[in-house]
């Protein structure tokens, strides 16, 4: 018997851990609809289906209109899985950390939108094919919510703590109608926007003495919008080398 495709939705699918997952659900025969701020590198396979949206989701309008050309591409099927990747952290002059103290309000508001209104409307916005497809939801948070970080500034921190505790509220708000909700908290990923003082880090804080991939990353994205993760939801899952401990 043929079995429908599946379909998931990656946000800030362009580069780093989003391009990673969108890679890996698309390898496993899943439709694939991303949308970024930037190009995708190259021609992505899910490019060649015209799945992919060019939106900054920093402005909420943005994140409407996003929503509303998404749905025109799921017509009447349902959404088996949303990852809310999408996120900024600027940084100050030389890669400076911006503090609590001295960012302005623009610049928060502005990581704020991507780094959480926009996962709230996302997952408000597809509940119902959501809940057709007994679909999940994975919202990337960060170590940087738990602990303050050297390169990782107030607002980005603040933002993503945020989000961490939306996860929990969305799970038990969307459990009733069939829909899991979890996150995951990624510390240093080999990714192009590492800060130069990573290295220490790597050196002094991860017990595993490495940087973690966006492959090891989409590993458990995909694990957890898939059924051997049914009975999971509500969680915050740590990948960070033990960076943690």
């Amino acid at each position: 018997m043929l079995t429908q495709r599946r379909t998931a939705i990656v946000t800030g699918a362009s580069r780093g851990i989003g391009h990673a997952i969108a890679m890996r659900f698309h390898s496993d025969g899943w439709r694939v609809i991303t949308v970024s701020r930037t190009p995708p590198p190259g021609v992505c396979p899910w490019s060649r289906e015209r799945t992919h949206i060019l939106l900054d989701l920093s402005d909420l309008d943005n994140v409407v209109r996003c929503i509303e050309i998404m749905r025109d591409m799921l017509g009447d099927g349902g959404l088996d899985a949303l990852v809310n990747n999408a996120g900024i952290s600027p940084k100050g002059r030389d890669g400076a950390r911006l503090d609590s103290l001295e960012t302005d309000v623009a610049t928060w508001q502005s990581m704020f939108n991507t780094n959480f209104y926009a996962p709230l409307l996302m997952t408000r916005g597809f509940a119902s094919e959501l809940a057709k497809a007994r679909g999940a939801v994975v919202n990337l948070t960060s170590i940087a919510a738990s602990r303050v970080h050297p390169f990782a500034g107030a607002a980005y921190a603040t933002s993503k703590a945020a989000l961490g505790a939306l996860t929990r509220e969305m799970a038990h708000d969307l459990a009733p109608m069939g829909i899991r909700v979890n996150a995951i908290a990624p510390g240093e990923i080999d990714t192009a926007i590492l800060s130069p003082g990573t290295p220490r880090i790597v050196e002094r804080d991860i017990p595993m003495r490495r940087l973690g991939t966006t492959e090891e990353t989409a590993d458990l994205i995909q694990f957890l919008c898939s059924p051997r993760a049914a009975y999971v939801t509500g969680a915050e899952i740590p990948i960070n080398g033990g960076q943690h401990v």
